[in-house]
């Protein structure tokens, strides 16, 4: 099935200072964003993951990048490069989400081995690879395919929102 994708960041400020008869105005408009086409090349992706997902108190889980997930139609996706992946905490969590950091066989071509990404409540990271980007995030099925993503404490369950668009070759 064909996968067009387009996904983006983007940062809209603008400041002022009163000077004594003017007004300086800096507007920053930035952004920056990605269009693939369906394929498994440079510029292309053919899978996609997405959900929203709970967390008990202290919990945490491992998402098997290769074999495990499944699409939208219910077909098990493997990936073999991520060129997107966009975690956000829900806003009413009471503790911080944590990704990164799988005890084996860690996805590590993003954050390393043990590296985390703290997200508190209602935060979002966003990784997007470019779309001339052949090599991407690579994904190592058996060895280098597992997302860790935990909750930070006790007390109270924590729900988060996941979107992976990557390559199956």
């Amino acid at each position: 099935m064909p996968v067009v994708s387009d996904f983006g960041m983007s940062v809209g400020v603008r400041q002022t200072r009163a000077q004594d008869l003017t007004v300086v105005v800096d507007p920053l408009d930035w952004r920056r964003g990605v269009h693939l086409e369906s394929g498994t090349a440079a510029g292309m992706a053919d899978r996609v993951f997405h959900d929203r997902r709970t967390l008990a108190a202290s919990a945490s889980e491992d998402l098997d990048l290769a074999g495990v997930l499944t699409d939208a139609f219910g077909a098990a996706i493997t990936f073999v490069k991520v060129k997107g992946i966009f975690v956000s905490a829900a806003s009413a969590n009471a503790n911080n989400v944590v990704v990164g950091n799988a005890t084996a066989n860690a996805w590590s071509t993003l954050l390393g081995a043990t590296g985390t990404i703290t997200l508190r409540p209602g935060a979002t990271v966003g990784v997007m690879a470019g779309a001339t980007d052949a090599t991407a995030y690579a994904v190592a099925a058996g060895t280098g395919d597992l997302l860790k993503v935990a909750n930070s404490a006790a007390g109270s369950s924590v729900t988060y929102d996941i979107v992976i668009i990557g390559t199956s070759a």
